[in-house]
Parts: C-alpha cells; sequence; structure tokens
C-alpha cells in the first residue's frame, strides 16, 4: 500500500524497524466521534510474524479553525501540522504518530488505535474532588502550553492580578449556558419533529 510506505518516511529510524515487523492485512472505514463529525477515520489491521495483531488509526486533518485569525500554519500538511503539535506539547506521544496524504489529496494522521480513554464521572464529585480534578487538568494544559510556547511571555500575559482568572471564570460559565440552551433546542426540535432521532435500548 503506497500510503503506508509514504507515512512509514514520516517516522523515526527506530520506529520504521518496528513497523517493518508488520503486515498490513485489512482495513475498514471507522465511526468518528463528536469531535472529528464531516472527516473520514479508517482503521488498518497489521499482523505480525508471530500473529500479534497491531492497529493503525487514519483521522482526517483539515485546515485548524484558527487560520483565519491566525494565519496559515508553517506545515502545508495539515497532518503534519497535527503530529508536530502533539509532538511538541505532549511529554510523550505515540511512538507511531505520522501523517500521509490519502485519496483524493486528503491529509491524515496516524496513530495506533488503543482504547485506553479514560472518562472521569465528574457529576459524582464533591466541591472538594472538582477542585483537585480542575486543577490537575489546569496544570497539564499550562505544561503543555509551556512547552511548546514561551513560558515567559505567557507568564507577562497573565501577570499577577487574577484578571485572566476571571475571564476564564466567566467564559466557562457562558459555554455551561450556552450548551444547556443548545441541548433545549435539539429537545424541542425533537418534539416538533424537525429532527429525526433513533433512541438507544
Amino acid at each position: 500500500m503506497a500510503a503506508l510506505a509514504s507515512y512509514r518516511e514520516t517516522l523515526a529510524e527506530d520506529r520504521r524497524i518496528l513497523l517493518d515487523r508488520y503486515r498490513l492485512v485489512d482495513a475498514a472505514v471507522k465511526v468518528v466521534g463528536i469531535g472529528s463529525v464531516g472527516t473520514l477515520c479508517a482503521v488498518a489491521l497489521m499482523i505480525s510474524i508471530a500473529d500479534r495483531p497491531f492497529f493503525l488509526q487514519f483521522k482526517e486533518a483539515n485546515a485548524s479553525v484558527l487560520e483565519a485569525y491566525a494565519g496559515k500554519s508553517t506545515y502545508a500538511h495539515h497532518g503534519q501540522r497535527v503530529v508536530m503539535g502533539q509532538r511538541l506539547m505532549q511529554p510523550a506521544s505515540d511512538m507511531f504518530l505520522g501523517w500521509v496524504t490519502g485519496p483524493e489529496g486528503r491529509h491524515f494522521y496516524l496513530r495506533q488505535l488503543r482504547d485506553v480513554k479514560l472518562s472521569p464521572l465528574v457529576e459524582t464529585y464533591d466541591a472538594e474532588m472538582l477542585s483537585i480534578y480542575a486543577k490537575a487538568c489546569g496544570w497539564v494544559l499550562a505544561r503543555a502550553h509551556a512547552k511548546a510556547g514561551d513560558p515567559w511571555a505567557i507568564s507577562g500575559y497573565l501577570g499577577k492580578r487574577d484578571d485572566f482568572d476571571r475571564a476564564m471564570g466567566k467564559f466557562a460559565l457562558a459555554y455551561a449556558d450556552q450548551a444547556e440552551r443548545d441541548h433545549a433546542a435539539l429537545k424541542a426540535a425533537v418534539r416538533a419533529g424537525t429532527v429525526e432521532v433513533q433512541l438507544e435500548r
């Protein structure tokens, strides 16, 4: 498969050696989540000589929504932009993270398909636990930005007052209110028959 050969070139040499131990067996289109609606996603099944499976996920990468405000990325390939951003911001990225141009010129980034995401049940948290969780999320986000950006410039921008904290709190409340309004509008559209839904059983 030509796409796999091109993707291989975006990996470090030691990763290429590991990838070469597998052969492509099959591929299938994968249903995307809410954050990827409108994009193409596929999964490739790779098998090693010892019959061990390994799954690669192809995710379509489109232009960043920030381009209209911040200008185009220095990376012409949107898959490469996503990969370089992840490699820069994450303490340890997926070892098979790479990119490729697919059929019809579509840009993709690839990674291992490993469903190990955990979704904390924040609705069960009390005020103390929610505060601990929020601080942990904030720390991870701050670390990523400090690693990818200029920590001194960010610190100078934020300053020593609580203006930024208050602005973020105000934004969070407005976002939550908007989400509730959107959900109410969706439920009203379902009741009116404007939007068709299928309930899970």
